[in-house]
């Protein structure tokens, strides 16, 4: 059977196990997790993701739609170890019973009881969520640079892009999605294709056949650091991306850009993510390039004139596809690499060659509820949002205001009345042998006479709270990031003109002239 096709390329409508799936906790913590859960694991509910946010076992994670928010389990993280494990019906929870395939084991799996708190969202990957997710090796490229580099450089389903400098895989995934238009040994399941033979079956119709052979699109990724390009190699794979992607363990400044047996790459497009790209230019040309040049563009005195493969005996094969022109773009930190990229771009031939600099800053869309109402609620501004609301509330707390030095005034008041009273001495002018003080019945200013307290407002908007529709109050606003990041990298980017040979010339002036 053939393998089906990448989630990268198309998840579908469920999680399904052995597959990749993103669990969101927050906006920008996200957590990659192959979804496996019968897999090995010190757990009685099997593989476990443990996050500050909660405990989620990959049984609850598998066969949900995308998008479901996932609550977190209670996960005995106090039984860790096989000696530990907990023991069901007299028998060894960890005791593994072989399966047919000789590389995994299955287990009796614990089924996983709900937490009282904490929960989670299981996403689809995409390149922009695995950018943000994804073991960081080296920089990585991040989804402001590679939407437009790739937009730049025009990549469409079926061409062929080489990337050196692969890293952490981020423009790899990113560069996949462009290029992809299937694959030999891959089983297209994704649901346009499916509608499409489901819609001309209906009408009795069969596709015609192409004339030419289809060109399937690549990634040639080339990482001049093995233990990188060995991780890179292993996620592609885990991915379901190998189809597609052809990691090369590389020094692409000496060994250029063709394959292991020279085979050309063909490639239609180019990114360098390298600390000295001008020094591999040299390699992407359609003929060799003489001493004198590559030692000009290599700013280099002892550079050898010739590659690896040629001082080897092979002949020059480019890594460039001669029937269409070739776009280039160069990704260097730092202006001193940007001239020196520049400069040899100019020496090989590169045209229309072009500098930019990418500066991202995010746009928050939210609803502003402004207004005295929202005192002690979540998410608004406890601020007047009128004249009317600022003069009342002045009015309200100086009446209360009022109200109390009153009631002290009067209570001062009585304390002297009283404090005379006992100077007079115990008798009074009545001549009974007790003072008198005549009482006067006070009316207690309640709450009734009186303008709300803090605590009565707070009360009140509680009270109100559940019948309102917070989603729909206030003025829906966007506001940007109060700092502007600094700038990640110079973009550079040039235009290699198509090979035009003399019987180019001649088929052009017969069928035009």
């Amino acid at each position: 059977m053939a393998p089906v096709i990448s989630p990268f390329l198309d998840p579908g409508t469920h999680s399904a196990a052995h597959s990749l799936g993103i669990v969101q906790l927050r906006r920008d913590h996200l957590i990659p997790a192959v979804l496996a859960p019968n897999g090995d694991s010190d757990y009685a509910e099997g593989k476990v993701e443990n996050t500050r946010f909660g405990s989620f076992p990959h049984s609850t994670l598998v066969d949900q739609p995308w998008g479901t928010q996932v609550l977190a389990s209670v996960v005995d993280t106090g039984s860790r170890g096989k000696s530990k494990k907990r023991k069901r019906d007299g028998k060894d929870e960890g005791a593994e019973t072989p399966t047919t395939d000789a590389t995994e084991t299955k287990k009796d799996i614990v089924k996983a009881a709900t937490a009282s708190s904490g929960f989670a969202h299981l996403i689809p990957p995409t390149p922009e969520t695995w950018t943000l997710s994804l073991p960081h090796r080296t920089q990585v490229v991040y989804t402001p640079d590679y939407s437009y580099i790739l937009q730049r450089l025009r990549v469409r389903p079926g061409d062929h892009l080489i990337e050196a400098g692969a890293g952490s895989g981020s423009f790899t995934h990113a560069a996949v999605r462009c290029v992809y238009n299937g694959a030999p040994g891959m089983e297209d399941t994704s649901y346009a294709a499916a509608d499409m033979e489901e819609e001309l079956n209906a009408i009795g119709t069969v596709p015609k056949k192409r004339k030419h052979k289809t060109r399937y699109g690549g990634v040639y990724s080339f990482e001049y650091h093995e233990p990188r390009a060995k991780q890179l190699q292993h996620e592609i794979v885990e991915h379901g991306l190998d189809p597609v992607v052809t990691v090369t363990h590389r020094d692409v400044y000496g060994d250029g850009f063709n394959l292991n047996d020279n085979t050309s790459p063909e490639a239609d497009a180019v990114f360098l993510d390298l600390p000295a790209p001008w020094q591999a230019l040299k390699h992407l040309t359609r003929t060799p390039p003489s001493a004198a040049t590559v030692q000009a563009v290599s700013s280099d005195p002892s550079t050898p004139a010739e590659s690896s493969q040629q001082a080897m005996g092979k002949p020059f094969v480019s890594p460039l596809n001669p029937r269409k022109a070739i776009r280039i773009c160069t990704f260097s930190p730092c202006i001193e690499q940007v001239t020196k990229t520049v400069a040899a771009l100019r020496t090989l031939g590169w045209l229309e060659i072009d500098m930019v600099e990418i500066q991202a800053k995010r746009l928050e869309v939210r609803r502003e509820r402004v207004g005295l109402a929202e005192e002690g609620l979540r998410g608004g501004n406890a601020s007047a949002a009128t004249v009317q609301e600022a003069v009342q509330r002045l009015r309200d707390v100086e009446g209360r205001a009022a109200a109390f030095h009153s009631q002290q005034k009067e209570k001062q008041e009585d304390i002297m009345r009283r404090a005379e009273a006992r100077k007079k001495g115990r008798k009074g002018e009545n001549g009974d042998g007790e003072g008198s003080v005549k009482k006067e019945k006070k009316t207690p200013i309640g709450k009734e006479g009186l303008p709300p307290s803090k605590h009565d407002r707070l009360d009140k908007a509680k009270k109100d709270l559940e019948t309102r529709a917070l989603y729909k109050e206030g003025r829906l606003i966007h506001r940007t990031e109060p700092e502007l990041k600094t700038h990640t990298s110079y973009l550079v980017f040039a235009v290699l003109p198509r090979q035009w040979t003399a019987e180019d010339e001649e088929k052009a002036r017969k069928k035009y002239v």
